[in-house]
């Protein structure tokens, strides 16, 4: 890889593959990584820890400006720790999926979030892949890459139960990432492509091809 800095950003719904196809390639290139999502479910632990309902906004508001967020950039290294509570594999249980949306579909929430995530891309020395909803068009609209992963809905929730190890019914299923897209799809649109932002449908690849398909589009776009 060139010695100079890249930044590529990959958005697409809930089980496109955004999470182990932005690893693998970050670390094929030696990139940081992040995981944007994991920041609005590390803010969905901080308001109910402190006591908020996800119908009350301006205590879910309080409570993600107020959140101190760490979130390792390590591909190697999955580490998510919210006001001093390690919540790493707690965001990924199903009572929070439920509640996440309360967070990204607010405005004020998402700005402050966008602008810690801005802040992070910028501190990454060689370069960062960033991934989520609104990656290409706002929270890093100037990537040297963008991409939109997308595949099909009976795919995606196939992926999302095998990540989760197989442990969750339909309902939560279809919660986590059908519910969810629809309502982050209210505020962001990542289910078609912006104009500069390249879109791939893995529908029909594994991980390997994905993750080979990425770096061929990396390879071509710094030539």
């Amino acid at each position: 890889m060139s010695s100079q800095r890249l930044v590529i950003a990959i958005d697409g719904p809930s089980g496109s593959g955004k999470s182990t196809t932005s690893k693998g390639v970050a670390k094929a290139l030696g990139l940081a990584y992040l995981d944007t999502g994991a920041m609005y479910r590390a803010i969905a632990c901080a308001y109910l820890d402190a006591g908020v309902a996800p119908s009350d906004t301006a205590g879910v508001i309080a409570a993600t400006l107020g959140a101190d967020v760490e979130i390792s950039t390590d591909p190697d290294v999955d580490r998510v720790v919210v006001n001093g509570v390690e919540v790493t594999q707690r965001i990924r249980e199903p009572e929070i999926s439920a509640k996440v949306s309360a967070v990204s579909t607010i405005p004020e929430c998402r700005e402050n979030l966008v602008a810690r995530q801005r802040a992070i891309i910028a501190a990454a020395p060689l370069g960062i892949i960033a991934e989520g909803r609104d990656i290409t068009t706002v929270v890093a609209p100037d990537a040297d890459v963008r991409l939109l992963l997308t595949a099909d809905p009976e795919i995606r929730m196939a992926r999302r139960k095998a990540d989760l190890g197989g442990g969750i019914d339909a309902a939560q299923l279809a919660d986590q990432v059908l519910r969810r897209d629809r309502d982050d799809s209210k505020l962001v649109n990542f289910t078609t492509a912006a104009d500069g932002v390249t879109q791939l449908d893995c529908t029909e690849l594994s991980l390997a091809e994905t993750i080979e398909a990425v770096l061929s589009l990396v390879a071509a776009n710094r030539g």
